[in-house]
């Protein structure tokens, strides 16, 4: 993990936060939950136990495995809607495929991203390629929903194919750290994905024993989710690990630090940085819908049912 590295971050632009920036504070450490999705792949709630007030504009994340596959085993999701909210699917290793009822998707694999907008509504399938199934093999994944603003819940849905090798690719300060910018911007560099909402979304790297810190939007939040190893948060080193969300508080810089021991099997300490403008609207979900109002989503289940957010491909049923 993962595929989009390079041999020396030192060759890399580097990002610093500006003197005397106001660190933010690690505020909750919450560990996510293990359960199973779909048609039984591993999953963590990377966001459960967090007031949605501290997520805006996120709704959930889950850690899809770090799953070792056994031939026949690799699984996926059936056929399901989405209306007023975007995935973001980003794959560290293995391969999955999408498809909706639209004739979008595609295939991503080893660090690409996808990024589909439901906006009014599709039917949705992920699978695993054939091949993963026949052989088996490493999966390990994350998706993310990130809110809508009332204004462009009803957009055409589409996506966003971003592929690994697009990903901004930063160093910290000292080199010790390597930063792949998804989305958003950070200290002036600029992500590949296109957001309706502000946000920011980094996958970092923390050698062991490094310390990085980055320039945050102060109008931003700021969250952080242990991919693999163990590190701290914020100025007063507040620990946390694989599988487990950090809440910051107010300021405009950010802080993790690994350990200086790491797992065997991940030797750097691997976390998932996310940022947005929270929206501050009213957000109602009722499973795969996530809409404004009651009436809103008793709407989306209804032009569900009656076949308005798609229909199945024939022969795919």
């Amino acid at each position: 993990m993962p595929a989009v590295t390079v041999e020396n971050p030192l060759t890399l632009p580097r990002v610093t936060a500006p003197a005397g920036a106001n660190a933010r504070r690690a505020l909750q450490v919450a560990t996510a939950p293990s359960g199973f999705e779909g048609e039984g792949f591993p999953v963590r709630r990377a966001f459960a136990g967090i007031d949605y007030k501290n997520l805006d504009p996120f709704i959930m994340m889950d850690q899809m495995g770090e799953v070792e596959y056994a031939p026949g085993e690799p699984k996926g999701t059936p056929w399901h809607p989405h209306r007023g909210f975007e995935t973001v699917t980003y794959i560290m290793d293995g391969a999955f495929i999408h498809q909706d009822s639209h004739g979008g998707g595609g295939t991503i694999s080893d660090g690409d991203t996808q990024w589909m907008t439901a906006g009014s509504g599709l039917l949705h399938i992920e699978t695993p390629p054939e091949s993963l199934v026949m052989s088996g093999g490493l999966f390990h994944g994350l998706q993310l929903w990130v809110n809508l603003p009332a204004k462009d819940k009803m957009l055409a849905p589409k996506y966003q194919d971003i592929r690994g090798g697009n990903v901004k690719l930063l160093a910290s300060e000292d080199g010790g750290a390597l930063i792949r910018i998804i989305a958003g911007d950070i200290d002036g560099h600029q992500g590949p994905g296109a957001t309706h909402t502000p946000i920011t979304m980094l996958h970092v790297s923390v050698n062991p024993g490094a310390r990085v810190t980055l320039p945050w939007r102060a109008d931003f939040n700021a969250l952080a989710y242990g991919l693999a190893g163990r590190g701290t948060a914020g100025p007063e080193n507040r620990p946390f690990r694989m599988g487990q969300a950090v809440v910051f508080g107010r300021g405009d810089s950010l802080t993790i630090a690994a350990d200086e021991t790491q797992e065997s099997r991940s030797p750097n300490f691997e976390v998932v940085l996310l940022g947005g403008l929270p929206i501050r609207e009213p957000m109602m979900q009722y499973g795969p819908f996530v809409m404004n109002t009651h009436a809103e989503l008793a709407q989306a289940f209804e032009d569900f049912q009656a076949g308005r957010l798609g229909r199945i491909p024939a022969g795919q049923e």
